[in-house]
């Protein structure tokens, strides 16, 4: 199949992204643009450099003149096949806007050719229909995505192709994620084996009482990301929630009962799923108009998505998949959709501990507190929400809703199935790292250090243990001095020699390294 116009193009910025030289556009930004499809850009486009050079950067794939497709859709789809991987999302936007007779002219140009079978597989696959092509009788079975390039699932084998659907999900919903030096680190670091290595080595007892901090503590850091300060019965709930995280089957059902946990006030909210358009951002200050940062999905769409979802989950929990990239692609599947009204965000960083404790990843009886390692990176959390969410703006349609909230008028359920998590993944894995590495040893140490104190603090004097606790909390915010108030109020029958001994004591243990 030719086209009289030339589908790749000479390039030095293209849509506002600077080109790291002049070259030729190919691949799925040249597609992009000749389909005018309604899509966001790839996070990598692909040049052919005029200076026979082959490299890459953040933003480009640069490669020689050799690699430089023919100007044909199916060589075009081929390149991009090889060389960027598969985009399901530019698959389902191209398929839309070509016709399936066209679609069998290019699966017929090489019958038996690794790449026309994907296309056929891929089209039959998204549209769950046939196209007028006989099953193949004879050859190799190819994995649909390289996984050189993508990180895959064992797969099933389709006849009628000879292809192994390796797909991370289902036609409903299925993110991809790209390989990354990045990400190939943290997986072949084995955090986990390091964790609990290290776990294996602290008493029972601390453990326990670790546990136990960290569940409130990462349950007060998830309120505090949504800019709430929960009364102590709503903590309670959610950390108990939290705590059980990977014991039940995501439902529908399940969902709500995480929903009803998270809103304990249902006057003002509808609970389930939303019945209305739903937005993240800010209004107008004078006019109340709308000002969106992300569109949730179209409410019509949400049981379709939320079916899709739920499915493509169940597959993942029991597929070989490392445990971090697959909370990476339902945990933020799962916000980006924005099913509710209000608690996605909490609900969303449940699911992380959800699906690290279905996997294996986190040691059961531990909570794993990776929403306070998000608060702590709380400005790159945001960015990598926005990574995904201002792409998609300028694709979706809608107008100001009577309430001043937004109603979608275009088709837009795609977006929400078939998104590219590399970033998002690569955010979380900085996150696990940073709970493995500093957050759960540090509150061990403390706990450490806490009982080393007591033995002294019981060798020396006979104080409640209430009153050790006070008297840690007044020596951590006095840098290891009582202040004179304390001594005078709190601590006003001890003598200042006894003061200054327990004050010795705690900087000899708290200041060591």
């Amino acid at each position: 199949m030719t086209y009289i116009k030339h589908i790749s193009r000479l390039v030095s910025v293209f849509h506002g992204r600077e080109a790291p030289e002049s070259g030729l556009l190919v691949g799925y930004g040249a597609l992009i643009e000749f389909f005018q499809l309604k899509m966001p850009l790839p996070a990598k486009l692909t040049l052919i450099s005029e200076m026979k050079r082959q490299y890459k950067t953040n933003d480009w794939i640069v490669l020689t003149p050799r690699h430089r497709p023919n100007d044909t859709l199916y060589k075009q789809l081929v390149f991009a096949l090889k060389y960027e991987g598969l985009n399901l999302l530019f698959f389902k936007k191209l398929f839309d806007v070509i016709e399936p007779n066209e679609i069998i002219d290019l699966v017929n140009i090489e019958p038996l050719g690794q790449y026309s079978r994907r296309i056929w597989f891929i089209y039959e696959w998204l549209f769950q229909a046939q196209l007028n092509v006989p099953d193949l009788a004879t050859g190799n079975f190819v994995p649909l995505l390289d996984e050189k390039l993508q990180y895959v699932i064992p797969g099933t084998r389709s006849s009628r192709h000879r292809i192994i659907n390796n797909l991370p999900g289902t036609p409903g919903f299925c993110p991809l994620i790209s390989k990354t030096s990045k990400l190939d680190k943290y997986i072949l670091s084995g955090l986990s084996d390091q964790k609990n290595q290290y776990l294996d080595n602290v008493h029972a007892d601390i453990l326990q009482r670790t546990s136990a901090f960290l569940l409130l503590k990462d349950s007060r850091a998830s309120f505090t990301i949504e800019g709430e300060i929960p009364i102590n019965r709503r903590l309670q709930g959610w950390a108990q929630a939290v705590g059980s995280a990977g014991m039940k089957d995501i439902t529908k059902n399940e969902l709500l009962r995480l929903q009803e946990l998270v809103i304990t006030d249902h006057r003002f909210v509808e609970m389930g799923l939303r019945k209305k358009g739903g937005f993240m951002g800010d209004h107008n200050r004078e006019t109340g108009e709308p000002l969106p940062d992300h569109i949730s999905a179209r409410w019509q769409d949400l049981d379709k998505l939320i079916d899709g979802w739920i499915e493509s989950n169940q597959l993942l929990e029991k597929a070989d998949m490392d445990a971090v990239l697959v909370a990476s692609l339902i945990a933020f599947g799962f916000v980006f959709m924005h099913p509710y009204e209000d608690g996605n965000g909490r609900i969303h960083r449940y699911l992380i501990h959800h699906i690290l404790s279905r996997k294996g990843f986190a040691r059961q009886g531990m909570i794993f507190p990776v929403s306070a390692s998000i608060l702590k990176k709380i400005t790159d959390y945001r960015r990598v929400l926005e990574s995904y969410s201002h792409p998609v703006l300028e694709f979706v349609e809608w107008k100001e809703a009577a309430d001043h909230n937004i109603e979608v008028l275009s088709e837009s359920i795609d977006f929400y199935r078939y998104f590219d998590a590399t970033k998002q993944a690569e955010f979380l894995y900085e996150c696990v790292e940073d709970t493995i590495q500093n957050i759960i040893p540090e509150e061990i140490t403390y706990l450490q250090k806490y009982d080393a104190f007591k033995q002294k603090v019981d060798s020396y004097l006979d104080l409640p243990d209430k009153l050790i606790s006070l008297m840690v909390r007044f020596l951590e915010q006095g840098g290891g001095k009582l202040s004179k108030r304390a001594q005078e109020k709190e601590f006003k029958a001890l003598t200042q020699k006894e003061i200054n001994h327990l004050q010795s004591s705690y900087q000899e243990i708290f200041f060591s390294v």
